[in-house]
């Protein structure tokens, strides 16, 4: 099929092709290398550490604001966080493996990056309803709200299958 060449991408247009699809490039520019746009390739690597660096933090920062804003406006998230601060403890302390210690942590704060998860988008969700709601708009918001009751299945199940098989193996008594 073939296509006009205003809907054919940019990079057809100037990269002629030889049979076997290969690009044949200038002599100029097979010489040079070619650097991104808006890379630090030419700076000191000091100075890229410290561009690195303050961005790291700054992210950090915006982290922190996303988890104080959620647990002020989402009541489920405060929830959440109570039941990981007492399960992540019982978790280190359970005598169950490792692994078992790690899956059950994992499933905990899946619980909460799922929660987040959600109510960034219901909150997004909200914004763009705001005029008019959208049948589109209920459905994001139950999926999402799908996607946290899945994450909290799994949480239990996987509770359920590491205490079990501790159990099993006798390290634990009910």
């Amino acid at each position: 099929m073939a296509m006009s060449s205003d809907l054919m991408p940019e990079s057809s247009h100037s990269t002629p092709l030889t049979a076997g699809s290969a690009a044949i490039l200038p002599p100029s520019s097979a010489a040079a290398p070619v650097e991104a746009p808006g890379s630090n390739a030419g700076s000191p690597p000091q100075k890229a550490a410290a561009v690195g660096m303050k961005r790291l933090t700054k992210a950090f920062f915006y982290s922190m604001e996303g988890l104080g804003s959620t647990w002020k406006h989402e009541e489920a998230f405060r929830q959440e966080m109570w039941l990981a601060i007492v399960l992540v403890p019982v978790a280190v302390l359970l005598p169950v493996g490792l692994e078992g210690k790690a899956l059950m942590i994992g499933s905990v704060l899946l619980v909460l990056i799922v929660e987040l998860l959600n109510s960034g988008l219901e909150w997004c969700v909200d914004l763009a309803a705001q005029q008019q709601r959208h049948p589109f708009a209920k459905r994001a918001k139950d999926m999402g709200s799908a996607a946290v009751f899945l994450s909290l299945v799994n949480c239990l199940l996987t509770w359920v299958l590491v205490l079990g098989q501790a159990v099993l193996e006798g390290r634990l008594h009910l």
